[in-house]
């Protein structure tokens, strides 16, 4: 019996949720990568290295979330390994709100898949990301890759992945400074009125259908919120200036990437203009920041050797 399961490396993208009205239902994969390099060992020995962002700030033992992903995709079959050999390069930014934890999670769940021989297909991987993350918004697309719409049934969830029919580029303006999912869901409110459900159903449902046919003119009108942006506006110091910033500047509309604190906006050009000027209006409130532009990804996570 070999001592070490085959060494697998596997690349994992960035995602932003929710989309403005698509709370906790909407994501889309990013084309910014986290990657890990996984053998799987019989003995109990733990070995991680970690580069890139998070580098001295990760744990590097068994408290290490892909650690812990993987020790538990193993528990599900009869394998006998109890250690693990983990090297990860890390290209997310860390509670930022572009799914750092769901990438790591999707990593570690897809890596220990492999290298036991697939044991799990894709439905499974995405149930057992959506228990450890606690909801599919990032986990979906960061499986799938494109654009997601998730729902939850009594304890199955079902994901539609899709490309937009727009040439869409998402420029993020990321801030200096950590915001806690932990801590913009305390922010939420245990009811919100009929009203603003009726109009983020309308605002999610033109959003979905716009991007599917391609119509810019109804997209533009649909990333407006009433169930959380509002009440994580606190949080994130000048959130409104920098959506007025981007829009301005020419994006089509803007939202909160994820819990925030980034501050994505949606576009099919002047994507160094809309980034300037979302860095510019951040600077106003004394935030550091600076800008990204992305492209949907459309593989999702996938083994690389």
């Amino acid at each position: 019996m070999l001592n070490k399961s085959e060494t697998v490396k596997v690349q994992v993208p960035a995602t932003t949720a929710n989309c403005g009205p698509g709370f906790d239902a909407l994501g889309i994969a990013c084309n910014i990568y986290n990657e890990l390099e996984l053998t799987l060992l019989r003995e109990n020995k733990l070995e991680i290295e970690i580069s890139g962002e998070g580098t001295g700030y990760l744990p590097e033992n068994d408290k290490n979330l892909i650690w812990k992903v993987v020790k538990s995709v193993v528990e599900k079959t009869d394998a006998a390994y109890e250690g693990a050999q983990i090297k990860m390069h890390n290209n997310i930014p860390l509670s930022r709100g572009l799914g750092s934890s769901a990438a790591a999670i999707v990593a570690g769940i897809t890596a220990a898949n492999c290298a036991l021989g697939e044991p799990f297909d894709r439905q499974s991987v995405l149930e057992m990301a959506t228990a450890l993350e606690g909801h599919p918004d990032n986990v979906a697309p960061a499986i799938f890759g494109g654009m997601t719409v998730s729902l939850c049934e009594q304890n199955v969830v079902k994901t539609l992945s899709f490309l937009p029919k727009i040439d869409l580029k998402m420029i993020v303006a990321v801030p200096e400074f950590f915001l806690s999912t932990k801590k913009a869901r305390k922010a939420l409110p245990e009811f919100v009125s009929m009203s603003d459900a009726v109009f983020n159903v309308a605002h999610v449902s033109s959003l979905i259908a716009a991007m599917c046919t391609g119509n810019i003119d109804v997209l533009s009108h649909s990333f407006n919120d009433k169930l959380h942006q509002p009440y994580r506006a606190d949080l994130i110091p000048g959130m409104y200036e920098v959506f007025d910033a981007a829009k301005a500047a020419g994006a089509l509309g803007t939202a909160i990437s994820g819990a925030g604190p980034s501050l994505i906006a949606f576009a099919v050009h002047e994507e160094e203009q809309i980034g300037r000027a979302m860095v510019a209006a951040f600077s106003k409130y004394q935030v550091d920041s600076h800008y990204l532009i992305l492209d949907i990804d459309n593989k999702g996570a996938r083994r690389i050797n």
